[in-house]
């Protein structure tokens, strides 16, 4: 029952709503099929699918809101959750940020459903793992990783007409792959919407060859040095900057985008408060999220049933546009501009953003490099300042110095302390854009670097 039609859907949420005696209600249903299989020390140890369909009922009286959750649905359920979110909602103190829910809207198709992922078979699974496996056990390395096959559904309705229903299905696999002395250590990472895009084995050579050649790593000085992040290494880094663009806690000076008054200087009153419109980034960098993408596509529609279309949130260097709620765009008086829906509850999740590139593969890049380090990875990643976008983290997983145009050596890992800021006005070189955790970022060559101290950790 996991992955309603949208039909089902339409029928279940009209019949939940019929029970409703609030001013307003939204009911949102979310389900997914999930199956999994996890190995380590070369074996697997665990596999398992998990199925789930929920229903959230939103019932608001004046500005006062409440909600309730269930994953019932016979008649008498669907009324008795309806009946807490009312008794919640008469109980919650006014909402002074409350906003109408929306009436019908007019969405636009994405290609996030693929049939293969969603019929992904134990066999499969297995299969798959194998293929990490048993390549690792040739070599005499120990191999570890997950594979994690989903297959989502949301729907919306409310009691002004709204309804809005996306399916999508995605591939998860990561495998980390250590000699059995422990000293080398290598890691890869796959996602796609398609299955039939995932090489487990593929995938886990390249873990292969960095455990071999991660062997005896050599100490290096903490400092500034031009680095080749793969886009692994990069991607948390600018997903946390995309993910504090917001324009409301930049309007309140609590974000990286905060119009900030010079020393001795006093902002007029109708001074604008962010930074939307200048240039911050180097002419390379342009960054935008559209539902429609084939690499990473997403729904059509935003949590709260608002139409999502392609967004350009940097271009050429420039900060284009900044997300806001509805009453934030109300109250500043500029237009609404939501994200599309990324994850379960009425608004959740983060962007899944497409960061624009050059052509170059990876290895062109490294061939291209006189003196420097390649990064596999970051990890540990902590914030020390918000408003400079200020990050502390770990290399881990295979760090090499490049010199004329090869990898030398490998060399031990380091502690960086980097902002995505300063970091994307340092680009030196940007490569052919791969898919990284739900999104496509190009490796990247960046000069000065900052790596502050080095970690005994592999």
């Amino acid at each position: 029952m996991a992955i309603l039609t949208e039909q089902q859907a339409k029928d279940l949420l009209t019949r939940a709503l019929e029970f409703s005696q609030a001013d307003e209600c939204e009911c949102n249903l979310s389900g997914s099929n999930q199956g999994n299989i996890r190995y380590a020390r070369n074996t697997v140890t665990t596999a398992g699918e998990v199925s789930d369909v929920t229903l959230a009922v939103q019932s608001s009286f004046g500005k006062q809101v409440g909600t309730a959750t269930i994953n019932e649905f016979d008649d008498a359920s669907l009324e008795k959750v309806v009946r807490r979110s009312e008794e919640l909602a008469k109980l919650a103190p006014e909402n002074p940020e409350f906003m109408p829910i929306l009436g019908p809207q007019e969405y636009g198709s994405s290609p996030s459903w693929v049939e293969a992922t969603a019929n992904v078979t134990p066999e499969q699974r297995a299969t798959a793992a194998e293929a990490s496996i048993k390549p690792s056990k040739a070599d005499d390395l120990v191999a570890a990783g997950y594979l994690q096959d989903t297959a989502s559904f949301i729907a919306i309705m409310n009691s002004k007409g709204l309804f809005a229903y996306n399916t999508w299905t995605n591939v998860d696999f990561t495998a980390t792959i250590r000699t059995s002395d422990g000293k080398g250590s290598g890691w890869v990472a796959r996602d796609y919407n398609d299955v039939s895009k995932l090489d487990t084995g593929t995938a886990s050579a390249v873990a292969i060859r960095k455990a071999k050649g991660s062997r005896d790593a050599r100490e290096m000085e903490p400092g500034k040095y031009t680095v080749i992040l793969e886009p692994a290494a990069s991607s948390t880094l600018i997903g946390n900057m995309v993910n504090n663009m917001g324009q409301r806690q930049a309007d309140e000076g609590r974000s990286f985008l905060s119009r900030q008054a010079k020393e001795g200087e006093t902002l007029p009153e109708d001074a604008p408060r962010n930074r939307a419109g200048e240039k911050m980034f180097d002419e390379r960098v342009t960054i935008f999220t559209d539902p429609s993408n084939p690499d990473v596509p997403a729904a059509p529609f935003a949590g709260d049933g608002a139409p999502v279309g392609r967004t350009v949130w940097i271009d050429k260097g420039v900060v284009k546009t900044l997300p806001n709620s509805r009453y934030w765009a109300q109250k500043t008086g500029v237009p609404y501009v939501p994200t599309p829906f990324a994850g379960s509850g009425l608004f959740s999740g983060g962007l899944s953003f497409v960061m624009e590139g050059g052509d170059k593969s990876l290895e062109e890049l490294i061939a291209g490099t006189r003196r420097g380090v390649l990064v596999t990875r970051t990890w540990y990643i902590r914030s020390v300042d918000p408003q400079s976008l200020l990050y502390t983290g770990l290399t881990r997983d295979g760090t090499f110095y490049i010199e004329d145009g090869e990898i030398k050596f490998p060399i031990k890992n380091f502690r960086f302390n980097e902002s995505p800021i300063v970091m994307l006005n340092n680009i030196e070189e940007l490569g052919a854009p791969v898919r990284i955790n739900g999104s496509m970022v190009p490796p990247m060559k960046i000069r000065d670097f900052t790596f502050s101290s080095l970690s005994d950790a592999v």
